[in-house]
């Protein structure tokens, strides 16, 4: 019993405050490495003396306190690191005389936002950011991360282990950017959270619509990321924004895991604690001059929450929001995104007229809402020769199968209803809220 009571103990802990502990070893010693391997020590530890001595009333802090003597010895051991030990040693020294040897939990520092930075420096390459972060904050395996970016696990180790080296010869600092580095150096942390759940919400490729559990991750990201930096509007902005759309999740796909468009879904199923939540964190986001870009989507997405149905949503007023997001972020994907908008406000022949102005746009090139959205209108205006030409288009383009599966029967010149309850035997696209150069399907 002492043995399962101490597993389950290790388990919480570990669940609950692994980046804690990791961001806490690597902003003491400087290195990944050490306080990754230190860290499991520790847990391999507290499997072995906590069935024995009985589980601390401080589990985080016993780890800590276990995962720092350990990384000191290892230290010792290595001759490369006696300089740093003689500065640690000092550090140690005035750390004891200062404070208990054991911290209770409230005493320990919360040293993630350092980790956040440091794992999204500008010095690395957008997708090293995102796998250091999912391994790191996130708590993911090294193999989940590598299913997360499609590739093989021997491929992703090398990458995080390249990116570590990286930032171990770069001498990138663990700690938290001063209030002048700030403003350029946060968006690439919302960024990367942004793309977490991106693809957690409409995966790129694969069986599933949804990857539940990297929507789940980014979101728990948001909300520490919230905790960390409450007076961030943007950060603000960035988790109503994620609760907003996530919110959905239960009503975008049917038993048999199809996809149900926008237009389709039951709201009953909407998740109204979520949008209550992210409704409440909008209005810090917007409250103040500068509006930013996350904040905005996060309107857009509180108005498609507040429509009682499909046609009672408050167009102009979203047309009006994407004026606003293209003069912040004036990207091609941000002017699709309205042009649907645009359609549903005036009528397919304007937005067509604006998908159409896109169509030699560079960053747009591969991305399948383009053609899909033109194929809607299209349709919606009797060109069904011309809307199945660019639903094949579409179809060459999408990556997961519930997508293909929507698709699919639009490439033939006929339309057959995603679901039962589609009203007007047309499917319109899900407005995409965007960010930067990727984009978060609204539907």
């Amino acid at each position: 019993m002492n043995e399962w009571r101490a597993a389950r103990s290790v388990e919480a802990v570990f669940r609950e405050d692994r980046s804690r502990l990791l961001a806490l070893l690597a902003a003491r010693f400087g290195d990944l490495d050490l306080a990754e391997e230190t860290a499991s020590d520790a847990i391999e530890a507290a499997l072995e003396r906590w069935p024995v001595d009985g589980v601390p009333d401080k589990p985080l802090a016993w780890l800590l306190t276990t995962a720092r003597r350990k990384a000191i010895d290892q230290i010792r051991r290595d001759r490369a690191y006696a300089e740093r030990l003689a500065v640690l040693q000092v550090e140690s020294d005035r750390a004891a005389a200062a404070v208990p040897t054991e911290p209770g939990f409230d005493d320990i520092p919360d040293e993630r936002l350092q980790l956040f930075f440091t794992c999204c420096h500008p010095a690395l390459s957008p997708e090293a950011q995102t796998a250091l972060t999912l391994r790191f904050l996130a708590g993911l395996t090294t193999s989940e991360v590598a299913r997360a970016f499609l590739v093989p696990t021997a491929t992703m180790a090398q990458r995080i282990v390249r990116a570590k080296r990286k930032i171990r010869s770069a001498r990138i600092p663990f700690r938290v950017p001063g209030p002048d580095e700030l403003p350029a150096r946060l968006p690439s942390v919302l960024r990367v959270v942004y793309l977490v759940f991106t693809e957690g919400y409409a995966a790129s490729s694969g069986n599933d619509l949804v990857r539940p559990d990297l929507a789940d991750e980014a979101i728990r990201l948001a909300r520490i990321l919230h905790r960390l930096l409450p007076g961030e509007r943007e950060v603000t902005g960035l988790l109503a924004l994620l609760l907003l759309t996530d919110a959905r999740r239960a009503a975008r796909t049917d038993a048999a895991g199809g996809q149900v468009l926008l237009e389709d879904q039951d709201r009953a199923l909407w998740d109204v604690g979520l949008i209550a939540e992210g409704r409440r964190l909008v209005v810090p986001a917007l409250t103040g001059p500068g509006v930013g870009p996350y904040a905005v989507q996060a309107a857009i997405a509180a108005l498609h929450d507040e429509a009682n149905g499909f046609e009672s949503t408050d167009w102009p007023q979203i047309v009006a929001l994407y004026d606003v997001l293209l003069q912040i972020e004036p990207f091609p994907l941000v002017a699709l995104n309205r042009a649907v908008a645009v359609a549903m406000r005036d009528g397919p022949e304007a937005g067509l007229a604006l998908l159409d102005a896109l169509a030699e746009a560079e960053e747009l090139r591969g991305y399948h809402l383009l053609p899909t959205a033109r194929a809607d209108l299209l349709r919606r205006l009797g060109r069904t020769t011309e809307a199945a030409a660019a639903y094949r288009a579409a179809l060459d383009l999408v990556g997961n199968e519930p997508e293909r599966a929507t698709l699919a029967p639009q490439t033939r010149g006929t339309h057959r209803p995603v679901t039962g309850r589609s009203r007007r035997g047309r499917a319109t696209p899900c407005t995409v809220a965007s960010s930067g150069r990727t984009g978060v399907c609204a539907g």
